[in-house]
């Protein structure tokens, strides 16, 4: 009897030491961090294109070891390092180049699981959700299939160097891809394709939104707690990007919207025939603006995306185009200050998104 309680109470000790010890491994904490966030966007703020400005001060902590070459759509991303084995993922925005800002208007959604063939050798498997309703934006996935498979192998070394804790980072078109490689790991990791002990934070800077709001449920469910931050200058038009649309078909199956007609049918006649003339009046120009949009942000841009990817082929696109905001949300505000540095000029739209102002505002926030 003494053996057995002597027994269960070293299995109780051994169980508690290693909680302890698996929750300290990680150097990262959940939550947005200000000095953090400043960091990193000097990390981002170093890939050197078209928002770059050489005055802005480097990082302190990190140092880059690797660059990768340019993929895909024009993409790019750059590993940094710190001493004490803290990696970051640091994702290009958008360049000056044409085929760049081809990535982020192919805005037509494609299901958060399935497949693309970006070429003959490239067919890119990938689960970002498992809610078969979640749906994100083409073009954005097509950066991450050609980054995540540069990135991969890369995760893969570190964590065999000794590497647990990764942040990932990006600025506008780069924190929206930030969105989907952030899903797409975690969904790897909890099917086993990466080690459970490696821990991610992300950093989603001036991001437009990356999907609808099936996958945003679905995202914010995974990262919960705060371990994906969505940092926005209030004055910035970029975090309102795409145009989104919001259609009966958007809602989920129970509700009265999604089953407004067989409501109507059941009115008395003179009533349906009102009711039903008052719903098509307020139905037909959603769904009208929906497709419009998936036509000439899907199918008329395949053909410019062929001229860079040429056997890519032409995905099934998801009839929505309801585009919300993602993550935990970190709004910084514009303060009397802001607009005496940074004064409103209609002819500078880029004013409010580049990275002086988001160093100004995180600085006060």
């Amino acid at each position: 009897m003494r053996n057995s309680i002597i027994h269960f109470l070293l299995f109780i000790f051994f169980n508690l030491f290693t909680i302890v010890s698996n929750a300290q491994t990680t150097k990262l904490k959940p939550g947005f961090d200000k000095d953090e966030f400043l960091e990193l966007l000097k990390v981002s703020s170093r890939q050197g294109d078209s928002l770059y400005n050489p005055d802005l001060p480097a990082p302190v902590k990190f140092q880059k070891v690797y660059r990768s070459a340019e993929m895909g759509l024009d993409n790019r991303w750059d590993l940094w390092v710190t001493e004490d084995k803290v990696a970051c993922i640091s994702i290009r925005g958008t360049t000056l180049k044409q085929v760049s800002w081809l990535d982020n208007f192919y805005a037509a959604m494609v299901p958060a699981k399935g497949s693309l063939k970006l070429s003959n050798n490239f067919l890119f498997n990938y689960n970002l959700s498992d809610d078969p309703r979640s749906a994100v934006h083409t073009g954005w996935l097509i950066a991450t299939a050609y980054l995540s498979r540069d990135i991969l192998p890369k995760i893969d070394s570190l964590y065999r160097s000794g590497y647990k804790d990764f942040y990932i980072m990006g600025h506008s078109q780069g924190g929206a891809i930030s969105y989907l490689l952030t899903a797409l790991l975690l969904k790897e990791q909890k099917n086993g394709g990466l080690p459970a002990e490696i821990k991610f934070k992300t950093y989603c800077s001036a991001a437009p939104k990356p999907g609808n709001l099936y996958f945003a449920y679905d995202f914010e469910n995974m990262v919960k707690g705060g371990w994906a931050q969505a940092v926005t200058n209030a004055a910035d038009w970029v975090p309102q990007a795409p145009f989104s649309i919001q259609t009966v078909d958007d809602f989920v199956i129970l509700s009265p919207f999604t089953n407004a007609r067989g409501v109507i049918k059941k009115q008395p006649f003179l009533n349906r025939i009102v009711m039903t003339k008052v719903y098509n009046s307020l139905d037909k120009p959603t769904k009208k603006a929906n497709k419009k949009f998936q036509k000439y942000l899907g199918k008329k841009l395949e053909v410019f995306i062929r001229k860079v990817l040429p056997e890519f082929e032409s995905p099934e696109y998801v009839n929505s185009n309801n585009y919300v905001r993602t993550g935990n949300q970190i709004v910084l505000y514009p303060n009397e200050e802001y607009f005496k540095l940074f004064p409103q000029d209609k002819s500078n739209i880029w004013i409010n998104h580049a990275f002086e102002p988001y160093l100004f505002l995180a600085s006060y926030y």
